[in-house]
């Protein structure tokens, strides 16, 4: 009587487990199922469970803490993880335990049911692996059955290193037909410029005939593109135990692989723009003291003061050095400014005329979609983008060149944005293409990482393209780059849709403002305390300071009936400007409050206005610019 597989279905919505029981045993397959880990560890150890369709999110224990007690008991079972709360770390986690497979709710029952047959498949040959290792006897149609029917590509080499028998794997998973591989070599399939420990990976399977277990090496589709495997491989023995060749085991672990780089590019990423955060603090700092003094100096002297000029031109380098801090803040948590409701034509044109302006030899052809949706973003980094890649194409076309640039209205649906982590919905694409020299697939791989350039010693510091990186992924969008060595470069960015009206452009600040009301100065940093006290003064306002946030709220409480607003620094080391905060205002609810930051507004800083602060200024600012937001938190 023919063996038939049970499998335990383990999901905490009954009506999941009671579906999926009808359509796996219409398909003959024996099934239990179990709504919490502990039913399905109490089913496990009852019953011999060749499969357990397991979910990750459970009421009790999730489905990687079941995958660990599975293995800690070292049951005979294999796992293929479903839910509906996919990320790359749940992905590469669930793998990392030994997972079969891995699928996302919602799903074909198609696709489900052909990867459990997989499973299952894999399973029997495992136990059966005398084909690998020898310590199995199976009978030749036993043995041919299972090689045939094998989701791994299993193979045999002769003595000279050539292949004498491939199953019908290869041909699903690298599209070669068997006689367009038999008498060839493994490094006939490892491409123009294979890894050098892939040659040296096959040479010992040529020469040696050594056991090899889960070494890696990558092998070229027909259709051009490479594919990753794990291979395992031993000396193939004759009956009277002479060696005969190779029997090797292939197992495609591409997507895997992709997983794997995807998340450790991630977190590579979210180091670096940890690192960028604190740096850009620090330095808004340092601009602000500059500024703060160049602003003290230019109160007092006209426009014909023979220094005045000087002082324009050093505040000008303090903006350029605010740029910079934009740039490194784009790797940063919040990396938005000010994200406005924003005509991205009108946005594109601008920065695509001021560089057309600059670099004659490139002639810029553009092409906006009328009636293009708004899109929410800092305009100021969108524009720093945008350069950014103009720039990487004028590079790329050291003898001139054309530059496209497009936008167009898309609506991109879920198999669109999976690989990117985003979310579907309706977008506004930007198109940059050029006809320059193109990128290998190397540097294609890294052309987002930071830090990552392909020009000499002094041309370039490898932030641009990455900075375009992190200021897209903070917008909710994407980025991506098509590229080819020899036929030009293209990057495609999609911003998502707002619903918000574009609003009026509002007039700058050119009077400073003054006042004679009382005002707490907040801030760790003894040069912003010095420089912000001079301000404040010369303004008029009789000036209160503090140096940390329990200081501020030990000055408040003695002085709260004097005091009519405060300046309150974000990020102090003993307690934070919003745990301050909410101490004054637990004072006073009717504190008036202006938080300052060398971060950005978004991230912690909106929270802390969402709970009543009333306004936000970014450090380095003008004596003007706080002259104004004083006034307007003062007056509201």
């Amino acid at each position: 009587m023919a063996y038939t597989p049970e499998i335990l279905i383990v999901d905490d919505e009954p009506r999941m487990c009671d579906s999926l029981k009808i359509l796996l045993g219409n398909e003959g397959y024996k099934t239990k199922t179990a709504h919490s880990g502990q039913q399905a560890l109490e089913c496990l150890v009852k019953h011999h469970i060749d499969l357990v369709l397991l979910d990750i999110v459970m009421p009790d224990m999730n489905g990687l803490e079941v995958m660990d007690l599975i293995n800690k008991q070292k049951l005979d079972t294999l796992v293929i993880v479903i839910t509906g709360h996919a990320s790359v770390d749940s992905a590469v986690g669930s793998l990392r335990k030994g997972a079969y497979d891995y699928l996302r709710k919602p799903f074909e029952f198609d696709q489900l049911l052909k990867r459990v047959k997989n499973a299952l498949d894999q399973k029997k040959l495992k136990k059966e692996y005398e084909i690998i290792n020898g310590k199995l006897e199976l009978s030749e149609k036993r043995y041919e059955c299972l090689v045939n029917n094998s989701p791994d590509i299993i193979c045999t080499l002769g003595l000279d290193g050539s292949f004498t028998y491939v199953n019908p794997a290869w041909e699903r998973v690298l599209g070669h037909q068997t006689d367009e591989v038999i008498g060839k070599r493994f490094a006939d399939f490892a491409g123009d410029n294979p890894h050098e420990d892939c040659l040296r990976l096959f040479r010992r399977l040529e020469e040696k005939y050594e056991t090899i277990r889960d070494a890696s090496c990558a092998l070229i589709h027909k259709d051009g593109s490479a594919r990753i495997f794990g291979l395992s491989a031993a000396p193939n023995l004759d009956s009277h135990g002479n060696v005969t060749g190779t029997v090797g085991a292939l197992k495609d672990v591409t997507e895997q692989r992709k997983l794997e780089t995807q998340l450790a590019q991630t977190q590579k990423i979210q180091a670096v723009g940890t690192l960028a955060g604190g740096i850009a603090h620090d330095f808004n700092n340092l601009l602000m003291g500059i500024q703060g003094r160049t602003s003290l100096m230019l109160l007092n002297i006209s426009s014909d003061h023979p220094h005045f000029e000087h002082l324009k031109g050093i505040e000008s380098i303090v903006e350029s050095g605010a740029s910079l801090t934009k740039q490194l803040l784009g790797f940063a948590r919040g990396g938005k400014y000010e994200a406005k409701p924003t005509d991205l034509n009108d946005l594109i044109d601008n920065s695509a005329q001021m560089f057309g302006r600059t670099k004659k030899e490139i002639v810029i052809h553009t092409s906006y979609q009328k009636d293009i949706w708004t899109s929410e973003v800092d305009r100021g980094q969108i524009e720093q983008v945008m350069v950014n890649l103009f720039v990487n194409s004028w590079h790329a076309m050291p003898g001139g060149g054309r530059l496209y640039v497009q936008t167009k209205n898309v609506a991109l649906q879920e198999e669109d944005v999976k690989p990117f982590g985003a979310e579907p919905g309706n977008y506004v694409k930007i198109s940059v293409r050029d006809t320059g020299t193109g990128m290998d697939e190397a540097t294609r791989s890294r052309v987002f990482e930071p830090f990552f350039t392909t020009k000499e010693m002094g041309r370039g510091t490898g932030l641009g393209l990455a900075s375009a990186y992190g200021i897209i992924k903070n917008h909710a969008g994407i980025i991506a780059v098509d590229s080819k060595k020899g036929e030009g470069t293209t990057f495609d960015i999609y911003l998502p849709v707002s619903e918000k009206e574009i609003p009026e452009q509002p007039d700058l600040p050119v009077a400073l403002m003054r006042g004679t009301e009382s005002v707490l100065l907040v801030d760790d940093e003894d040069i912003i305390i010095e420089i912000g006290q001079e301000i404040l003064e010369e303004m008029g306002y009789e000036v209160f300071l503090a140096r940390s946030g329990k200081e501020a709220v030990q000055v408040y409480e003695k002085n709260k009936g004097k005091i009519d607003m405060v300046i309150l620094d974000m990020i102090m080391p003993d307690m934070g400007g919003g745990e301050a905060y909410d101490k004054m205002k637990e004072i006073h609810p009717q504190v008036k409050v202006l938080l300052s930051s060398g971060y950005s507004v978004e991230g912690e800083a909106s929270e802390i206005l969402a709970r009543g602060c009333d306004g936000f200024i970014q450090k380095p600012f003008s004596a003007t610019q706080l002259s104004h937001t004083i006034r307007q938190v003062l007056s509201a």
